[in-house]
């Protein structure tokens, strides 16, 4: 199917801050493609309500889907304007406890958390730059952690992944200039059902953050959308953590 709306994929989009993002991207006239690994009921369900939107289950740490989602993401709607890298998976582990971070969960990490982005880039690049050719730059926006910027996380390798995932961000940016911008949002605590119970941060932000409040998914999806709104800034990851990093 055709459309004259600029299209965006959005992957681990289903719930929470993925959720929040592909509903604001639609909100502002974009044709959605809804991604996740699992849970197919909710993405049909979300595409239904979007609208202009249509959902593809694939699982990120299969290369083979990875190409697949693509392929049918810019099938769906004849064009790919934005890709949102949002999808990504993490471990708890104390950072102290160094043999509970085993090779096998180093491996899981980053297969999903940075090959999986950049692979997804990679297969992207023909439609963004397509797009490019005829209308404004394609644009990559990868979400990443304010783990990869401070000493902080779920763990060392969760946290090594999402900087990685920074670096990746700008190595692709300054490759796939000026046709495809590549920007990141490294969020901190987000309020979702996820987090609900984890006391200690919650207490971190309410009483060290200068917003004095953890980011709602909503928050995030804003930051997403100034980087797609823009035509000039790459390169950049942007943190958004109510100001935490000041203190």
């Amino acid at each position: 199917m055709k459309t004259l709306s600029p299209v965006a994929l959005v992957t681990g989009s289903t719930s929470g801050v993925g959720a929040a993002i592909a509903r604001r991207l639609s909100r502002e006239g974009f044709a959605i493609v809804l991604h996740s690994r699992s849970s197919v009921e909710a993405g049909h369900a979300l595409a239904a309500d979007l609208g202009t939107a249509s959902y593809v289950q694939a699982d990120l740490a299969d290369d083979a889907d990875r190409v697949r989602l693509i392929r049918e993401a810019v099938g769906a709607w004849g064009r790919l304007d934005v890709l949102v890298n949002n999808a990504g998976i993490s471990r708890v582990i104390p950072h102290a406890d160094l043999a509970a971070a085993t090779p096998a969960i180093w491996r899981e990490l980053h297969e999903v958390n940075v090959v999986a982005p950049f692979r997804l880039v990679a297969e992207a690049e023909s439609a963004l730059r397509e797009v490019a050719r005829r209308r404004r730059p394609g644009c990559v926006v990868n979400i990443s952690s304010h783990a990869g910027i401070r000493p902080k996380g779920a763990s060392i390798p969760y946290a090594a992944t999402k900087a990685a995932l920074n670096h990746v961000t700008r190595l692709l940016a300054l490759s796939l200039a000026p046709d495809i911008r590549v920007n990141a949002v490294a969020p901190g605590l987000v309020d979702t059902p996820m987090t609900a119970d984890w006391t200690e941060a919650q207490r971190l932000w309410r009483e060290h953050a200068p917003m004095r409040r953890a980011a709602s998914p909503d928050d995030i999806a804003q930051a997403v959308m100034t980087l797609v709104a823009s035509d000039y800034l790459t390169g950049e990851v942007l943190l958004c953590d109510g100001g935490l990093n000041l203190t």
